[in-house]
């Protein structure tokens, strides 16, 4: 077409009215952007409907990641898979598939602290905001805090029904601090839950022959939560240095007085 609605102003405010704010955000550049390239009604039309639904898109992903409370974001583009060997890229491209949710399996990371497992976590779970899942990130202590309180306050089937919700729960840290016996029956209960119902990712910096320790020494509630998490999950385990050490030690070595 020669010309387009020359009635910007009208067309706005109806774009107002109707709530379309995204539409009202690109309506100038589009309009200009009509005119000088002659689009048709219907390429002006189309231009200005990707332009409110990919913005709607990517404000509902950005609310996805608010409510998942991610401690930081980290993608797996950015994941040096160079310096951690022990896990390979197409694993993890495979995890991005986003396949274990869907079938409502688990992730668990397990290595030494530094190895990556919380930066793989919170690239899986950024994925998982963008494909429209809703996801919660918790460290082992802030699960376990909040079920004593929810215990203490008769509010435990509200935190329940808060963690059962999201699609994929992140549990990172298990290991880190060990938990009395109440809380460790406490955190199964979570485990128990989600079993077959929703996906968990679980980071540990500890190896599962050790879960025991970790969980008020009681051994047999330790087997009974392992069983549930590994029935369906993919196990990866990490290992090597400490990503954040990386070049450190080498000045540590440096920094020693020279023996007389």
């Amino acid at each position: 077409m020669s010309t387009v609605p020359t009635r910007g102003s009208d067309l706005a405010f109806y774009l107002k009215r109707l709530r379309l704010s995204h539409m009202n955000e690109h309506l100038p550049p589009l309009l200009e952007r009509a005119t000088a390239e002659e689009w048709s009604y219907q390429e002006f039309l189309t231009s200005l409907l990707e332009a409110e639904v990919f913005s709607r898109e990517q404000h509902a992903i950005e609310r996805r990641m608010q409510t998942a409370h991610l401690p930081a974001r980290k993608t797996l583009e950015q994941f040096d898979f160079s310096f951690q060997t022990s896990v390979k890229r197409q694993v993890l491209l495979h995890l991005a598939n986003l396949d274990f949710v869907q079938t409502r399996t688990n992730v668990l990371f397990v290595g030494p602290p530094g190895t990556g497992k919380t930066h793989l976590a919170i690239a899986l779970s950024i994925k998982a905001c963008q494909a429209g899942y809703k996801v919660l990130f918790l460290t082992a202590v802030e699960l376990v805090t909040q079920l004593l309180e929810a215990e203490q306050t008769n509010t435990m089937h509200a935190l329940f029904k808060r963690l059962a919700k999201p699609e994929l729960l992140v549990i990172d840290e298990v290991g880190y601090i060990p938990f009395a016996r109440q809380a460790a029956n406490l955190f199964f209960q979570v485990v128990n839950l989600r079993y077959e119902h929703g996906s968990l990712i679980v980071t540990s910096n500890r190896a599962f022959s050790a879960w025991g320790e970790i969980f008020g020494g009681d051994t047999v509630v330790a087997a009974a939560l392992i069983d549930r998490l590994v029935h369906h999950a993919e196990i990866i385990s990490l290992k090597g240095a400490s990503y954040r050490l990386r070049g450190k030690e080498t000045l540590a070595d440096a920094s020693k007085p020279e023996a007389l």
